[in-house]
């Protein structure tokens, strides 16, 4: 594929991507290096930095029923640090995508304003459609509100700049520190490679890279990644280190029954939460098929996939819109049950599982530490629920963190 510039420098085969993490790199680099475009990751990792510069390429590791290998080819990196050169990309790519996790996500738009208002400069009227690769809902309104107050009055944000959310739906598991060792540039990822986008967010021409998946009707495929995929994998992580204190790997609790039985029963009924919200986006045999299909992903043990990633980061998951409120507040939007899901939140509040170096992520303890203070101020506070309309449910999740014993049944 040849590489086209624009009037001044503006390359429509190049994508640069914020974020040369495992998503960064597994995914949205995978496609689109594979796919013929030049690739430029942005990140504050020196190391990436270097050895992407060094080697050009660098290493995917897919782990399925057979393992295989891709190289990911004509690769170049910039470091975080150095603002103007970042700018520079940010001005000439065909296209961007940022990869860095929301905490992290509001600290890049300075730098993605300037590199606009010098490519509108250099290049009037040429747009760049921004790839929003986070897991997380309204990325585009936190985007655009975010750019519109560090971008002069009157850019044409909206004709000149076009927010594309996606759901990311591919695991990716902690590598091994052996293998980093070995190789800190490969990657681990699971055989699944589609990247559902939203159509209606581009304002240049779709990519015609394999594996994108546009749809017209983003917000309820986020919704689906969040309240089905996010929600039973995260059930499958508290509920089986409740019963398995000892276990490591995600597939070994799922190889129990009670876990892998409870998990597709709560996933079943935030089906029914979500076919209840977009009754014309999906039928429950479609959202069955799509449950059996991500559990039988969740049990692959070539992954690796350890129930320590797959469950940390409470305060984030356990949070107001996020995967078990998100859902909770549909429910009782819709007037659908959404009991079993409350159930296996309640699991997450005792949650204390260590990463293989036997450490726990350290907001996790402390928010643990807070609840056993003060259960009501630290969901109110630090998890940020409305002391009114969320009330029944701290209430219901007060009962539940009480009881005794092992389990909740």
């Amino acid at each position: 594929m040849s590489h086209m510039s624009g009037r001044s420098g503006v390359d429509n085969q190049k994508i640069v991507i914020f974020g040369a993490g495992k998503i960064g790199r597994s995914f949205i680099g995978q496609l689109f290096g594979c796919g013929g475009y030049q690739v430029v990751f942005i990140d504050i990792n020196q190391t990436i930095v270097d050895g992407l510069n060094q080697k050009g390429s660098y290493r995917v590791v897919i782990k399925g029923e057979k393992e295989e290998e891709i190289t990911v080819p004509n690769v170049q990196a910039i470091s975080a640090l150095e603002k103007e050169k970042v700018i520079e990309a940010v001005s000439t790519a065909g296209i961007l995508a940022v990869s860095v996790g929301k905490n992290i996500l509001e600290a890049i738009i300075p730098v993605i304003a300037a590199g606009l208002e010098l490519r509108n400069s250099k290049n009037k009227g040429i747009p760049l459609d921004i790839i929003l690769a986070e897991n997380m809902r309204s990325a585009a309104d936190f985007m655009r509100e975010h750019l519109m107050k560090k971008l002069p009055a009157g850019f044409p944000l909206d004709t000149l700049v076009g927010l594309v959310e996606t759901s990311i739906g591919k695991m990716v598991p902690i590598i091994p520190l052996a293998e980093l060792e070995k190789d800190p540039l490969v990657v681990f990822a699971e055989p699944y490679n589609t990247l559902i986008l939203d159509s209606k967010g581009f304002i240049s021409t779709i990519p015609k890279i394999k594996g994108l998946a546009p749809k017209s009707n983003i917000k309820a495929w986020v919704d689906r990644k969040a309240f089905i995929h996010n929600l039973g994998h995260a059930t499958a992580a508290y509920y089986g280190y409740a019963l398995h204190k000892e276990a490591v790997y995600l597939y070994e609790v799922l190889e129990d029954n009670e876990v892998l039985s409870f998990t597709r029963s709560v996933m079943l009924q935030s089906a029914e939460i979500v076919r209840a919200a977009y009754p014309g986006e999906f039928t429950i045999t479609e959202l069955k098929d799509h449950i059996d299909e991500l559990i039988h992903r969740f049990r692959n043990k070539s992954l690796g996939d350890t129930i320590f990633r797959v469950g940390h980061d409470l305060i984030r998951k356990l949070g107001p819109d996020d995967r078990f409120m998100g859902s909770i507040h549909y429910a009782r939007q819709y007037q659908v049950p959404y009991d079993l899901i409350l159930k296996a939140m309640s699991y997450g509040l005792r949650f204390r599982a260590k990463d293989e170096e036997g450490n726990s992520f350290p907001s996790d303890s402390l928010f643990l530490e807070s609840l056993e203070k003060d259960f009501e101020s630290t969901l109110t506070e630090l998890l940020s629920y409305n002391k009114v309309m969320d009330l029944p449910v701290i209430e219901e999740l007060a009962r539940l963190y009480t009881q005794s014993g092992l389990s909740f049944r």
